[in-house]
């Protein structure tokens, strides 16, 4: 009886660990689940440990528990292998200007995403015009904000959605062909 009791114990135990492991959503399934979805003017943040948790009804937080140059090298695989997206990348321009005296290791990480971002151009801005930006955009398109481990202040990597299959310039393109032939027209009465 005293076996059959331990044994109920611990098949108990086993279930509740289970249970909390697989209510923690797993970040490269959601990043997975996530991609066929999102599309261009959607951004993807992969952020240091202390940022905020925003409350913009279209941004959703995961916390990664997890580097943040492993978070940004799996979103960014997952991107290069979409049909559909690819990314315009951001970055704070206050990390160039951080010391290692301040944050230890600060360097090493500016040489190791420089490494990591080397085949993407990278806009650098002012970390509160990119989070006005990103508020903007929360407001009518979904944002996945990734919570990673990093401790160095400004270490974020902001990833905002670009249609893969059109570019910019082909934008432009048709948008002068659209006006010529709108001007071509006679005006109606």
């Amino acid at each position: 009886m005293r076996k059959v009791f331990l044994f109920l114990i611990a098949l108990a135990a086993v279930t509740v660990l289970s249970a909390q492991t697989d209510s923690t959503p797993n970040w490269k399934t959601k990043v997975n689940a996530a991609m066929p979805l999102l599309g261009h003017r959607n951004w993807i943040l992969i952020v240091d440990s202390a940022y905020p948790l925003q409350s913009s009804p279209g941004v959703e937080t995961i916390d990664t528990d997890a580097h943040l140059l492993e978070v940004v090298q799996y979103v960014l695989e997952t991107m290069n292998s979409s049909i559909h997206v690819r990314p315009l990348i951001y970055m704070d321009s206050e990390l160039p200007f951080v010391p290692d005296e301040d944050a230890p290791g600060a360097s090493n990480y500016r040489r190791q995403v420089s490494d990591l971002l080397h085949n993407y151009p990278v806009a650098s801005l002012p970390h509160d015009t990119i989070i006005s930006n990103i508020d903007q955009a929360g407001k009518q398109f979904q944002v996945l904000v990734l919570k990673t481990r990093m401790t160095i202040p400004y270490s974020s990597v902001f990833i905002r959605l670009d249609c893969k299959y059109w570019s910019g310039e082909a934008e432009k393109r048709m948008r002068a062909k659209m006006g010529a032939a709108q001007g071509a027209r006679p005006p109606t009465q």
